[in-house]
């Protein structure tokens, strides 16, 4: 039976949909202070844009900025309510803007958490502990992870690879087997990818071109049951392309992991440290770039520390991967 695995872990929550020790989607919510859908909370207006129908706003409290479409008949510099619609989404040297829209006349409230998401589905939740069994492990969320970062996915006869483009999320699927075999696992395959990493707005798949309209007919059919809704898509046409549009809320894993590599890496080996069981002085060996990110985040440092009982180190090493940083018992 499916269950969620849920972890409230540091500098980050995570959840797992698991069947069958397979991980059907894969959650990660950074603690970072953000602005987060369905939130209300007050802002000012600091920029108009587009004769004035759009404009840029920014929290009074955390100064994060937003996009706000619909904007009549409100004054520069003049404190109001939105609701954010969508969260920021990071980029290559960049983050798109949230988006909010203007509230009604009610008070800032806070945003449902990957707690209350998950809790909302009905399906049943199983919370874990640092020191209890790794089920999330045990159901590969480290492979699932590295999937993300490296956007390929291998399925008998074929892989997957998933390109991130500030217009659409693309899936080339390539493969050994025959194209109307190939086309129709890689289907299943890119269904079931973008359920696990959350991949959401505009997304193109690239089949290999098979001729018979029966066979597209499949090929759309077996996304649509792995995809759940909302989204709306076209038909598979004669070039084997198919496009889907899902509503696009935050960033996807594997926009997490391929445009903010360095902090999320960065709390993954945290969870690795805790999972080591190892006690008393740990070091955390990793690229540079992560080493950065766990030096400015003196909170994550001291709550593991906190955990283990011991000093945490840190050494850098310019020879790993982002992905391949590990703790280790200090000397």
């Amino acid at each position: 039976m499916a269950e969620w695995l849920y972890e409230a872990g540091i500098g980050e929550t995570r959840a797992a949909l698991v069947d069958d020790d397979v991980i059907i989607e894969a959650h990660v919510e950074p603690d970072a202070p953000a602005l987060r859908v369905g939130q209300v909370v007050a802002v000012r207006l600091i920029e108009k844009q587009a004769n004035n129908t759009r404009g840029i706003v920014r929290s009074v409290v955390g100064n994060h900025e937003a996009l706000l479409d619909r904007l009549t008949g409100i004054d520069m510099g003049r404190a109001f309510n939105v609701i954010v619609t969508r969260e920021a989404i990071p980029e290559p040297g960049a983050i798109k803007r949230a988006k909010v829209r203007p509230a009604p006349d009610t008070d800032e409230t806070p945003a449902p958490r990957l707690f209350d998401r998950i809790t909302a589905t009905g399906i049943p939740i199983k919370t874990l502990t640092p020191h209890g069994p790794d089920l999330l492990e045990r159901a590969g969320w480290s492979e699932t992870l590295e999937e993300a970062a490296r956007g390929e996915v291998r399925f008998p006869g074929g892989a997957l690879r998933i390109s991130l483009t500030p217009a659409m999320t693309l899936i080339d699927i390539d493969g050994e087997l025959a194209p109307g075999l190939l086309a129709l696992a890689g289907a299943k395959a890119a269904g079931a990818a973008i359920r696990r990493f959350g991949i959401t707005g505009s997304i193109g798949i690239d089949f290999p071109t098979v001729a018979g309209k029966a066979e597209r007919l499949a090929i759309a059919d077996a996304v649509d049951t792995l995809i759940p809704p909302t989204f709306e898509r076209t038909a598979v046409n004669g070039f084997g392309f198919l496009q889907i549009i899902r509503p696009r809320l935050r960033a996807s894993l594997c926009e997490q992991f391929q445009y903010d590599a360095p902090a999320s890496e960065a709390r993954a080996l945290i969870r690795r440290a805790q999972r080591s069981g190892l006690i008393s002085a740990v070091q955390l060996v990793a690229h540079p770039a992560v080493i950065a990110v766990l030096k400015a985040d003196t909170d994550m440092l001291a709550a593991l520390s906190a955990q283990i009982g011991g000093a945490i180190t840190l050494r850098t090493d310019p020879a790993l991967a982002m992905s391949a940083a590990y703790a280790t018992k200090a000397n």
